[in-house]
């Protein structure tokens, strides 16, 4: 029966085989198919694909056919219009070629035309010089001038009538100009004046010391001297014991130094004890007061006259003018006196308050160091202010306030008027015999220089100059001309407070007798 089984197996295993190998040759018959089939879709799809390229070069063809063809009728067109352009140009260049030839035959015609008229011309000019030189051989016989003597006959009339129309007009605008003027600054300084007060009697430095008694006087001498050695060597001022009852005198070129020796003194009076040792105490006591006193006088007039941003330096010099007099005018009142003039004047013209006032309050810095320092106090006050860093405005008020350089900023002209104004009010300075008379003599001496004065007087105690002219030497016209020179002449070699009139008199006398 095995075997049976065998064969039953053997079968199926037939069986299975020829399966498996009909399913083998289904699968591969239909893989073939399909590729078969794939490969004809394939070169359908080519076949479009070329078939569509084809087409579209065919349209890029015909397009760029078309755009060729565009182009070219642009470009023709463009050609045949600019062809027309250069044509049209051409004409009116033409146009102008011959529009120009015909200016050119006319401009050839009218040079001709021109040559023609100089040459007539030159002719004529020939002409009328012969003309002129025989009207002028023809007058000089009748008037019996030559050429030179009657023009120099004209020159003369000619300068004679501008010299007087010249003083006339300058007669007329000085007189207007001075009017105008006078009245503006008449103006101004009354109210400047008016709204500030001062003192109408000027202070004075004393130097002399009261004793109580004559024999104080020996004391203070000392024994073989010695104290009153010492004192003067300590403050370095002279002493002067004479025979004034009761009183010694100070001197000493320093007003500071003069001070310190007058506290000092009062103070050993006072004391009672007078040696050597107690004196150079009470002149280290009196000049730590003084060097006080300076510092507050400063710092009071910086505070009453309102400037600010002064160097610390400059107010100890600005309080040292307590102790220094001008003319017998204290002088730091005096430069209070002037910031507060020139502040005013500096409001009534609308410019700077507060630079005005401090010039004026430092334009005589320079006294405060005179005695000490070589130089006029002008000088001194410049190189002070340049020192203590000031500003160029300011040290050109300085500098200029006596007319020792022409003021060019208004400050300056402020200043000095300010300082004139302060000066030469009455009672303010005084003046000794010598200097006045010897500036009345100069002033008299300098008007007698000028050509034509005869004589020349001073009077008003130097305000007016009276001026006698030569009547045969000096005209009326010339006598405004002559004013003017002597006035300028007088600005620039003479120092005067306020202003000198200068009056010019011409007389001339005709004398005859009736027989």
């Amino acid at each position: 029966m095995w075997w049976l089984y065998v064969l039953i197996g053997l079968v199926c295993a037939a069986l299975g085989a020829g399966t498996v190998i009909a399913l083998v040759k289904m699968k591969e018959n239909r893989d073939a198919k399909t590729i078969a089939d794939a490969e004809e879709q394939a070169k359908q799809i080519v076949n479009e694909a070329i078939k569509d390229a084809e087409g579209k070069k065919r349209e890029a063809l015909l397009e760029a056919k078309e755009e060729i063809h565009r182009d070219r009728s642009e470009y023709e067109r463009e050609v045949k219009e600019r062809r027309n352009e250069l044509s049209k140009q051409e004409r009116r260049l033409q146009q102008k070629e011959e529009t120009l030839d015909k200016k050119n035959e006319a401009l050839e015609r009218k040079n001709e035309q021109a040559q023609k008229k100089l040459n007539d011309l030159d002719a004529a000019r020939e002409e009328v010089a012969a003309i002129k030189r025989s009207q002028l051989e023809m007058l000089e016989k009748i008037s019996g001038y030559t050429v030179e003597e009657a023009k120099n006959y004209l020159i003369k009339n000619v300068e004679d009538e501008c010299t007087h129309e010249a003083a006339v007009k300058i007669k007329e605008i000085e007189a207007r100009c001075k009017e105008e003027a006078d009245e503006k600054a008449r103006e101004i300084i009354t109210l400047a004046i008016q709204r500030c007060a001062a003192d109408h009697v000027a202070e004075a430095t004393v130097s002399v010391v009261p004793l109580p008694n004559d024999e104080m006087k020996g004391r203070i001498i000392g024994r073989e001297g010695r104290n009153i050695r010492s004192i003067e060597n300590l403050t370095g001022v002279d002493l002067i014991i004479d025979d004034t009852p009761e009183a010694i005198t100070v001197s000493s070129f320093d007003p500071v130094r003069r001070e310190i020796a007058r506290l000092a003194l009062e103070k050993l009076i006072q004391d009672g004890r007078i040696h050597p040792t107690r004196i150079e105490e009470m002149v280290e006591k009196a000049r730590r007061e003084v060097d006080a006193t300076i510092k507050a006088e400063g710092e009071r007039a910086v505070f009453e006259t309102g400037v600010r941003g002064l160097h610390p330096e400059l107010v100890k010099l600005l309080g040292r003018q307590k102790y220094r007099t001008s003319y017998g005018q204290n002088v730091l009142n005096h430069s209070k006196e002037v910031a507060y003039i020139a502040g005013l004047l500096a409001s009534e013209l609308g410019v700077d308050v507060a630079a005005a006032k401090r010039a004026g309050l430092l334009h005589d810095l320079g006294k405060s160091v005179d005695h000490e320092m070589e130089g006029s106090h002008v000088q001194l006050g410049v190189e002070l202010a340049r020192r203590y860093h000031e500003s160029e405005e300011i040290v050109h008020a300085i500098e200029a306030h006596h007319g020792d350089v022409e003021p060019h900023t208004i400050i300056a002209c402020l200043v000095q008027a300010a300082d004139t104004i302060s000066a030469a009010r009455p009672g303010a300075r005084r003046e000794n015999i010598e200097s006045y008379i010897k500036r009345l003599e100069k002033l008299e001496e300098l008007t007698k220089s000028f050509k034509g004065v005869e004589t020349s007087y001073a009077i008003q105690a130097g305000r007016e100059i009276r001026i006698m002219v030569k009547p045969e030497e000096v005209s009326e016209d010339e006598m405004v001309l002559l004013a003017r020179d002597i006035a300028r002449k007088i600005e620039a070699e003479l120092e005067y407070p306020g202003q000198i009139k200068v009056n010019l008199f011409r007389e001339t006398k005709a004398v005859e007798y009736a027989k």
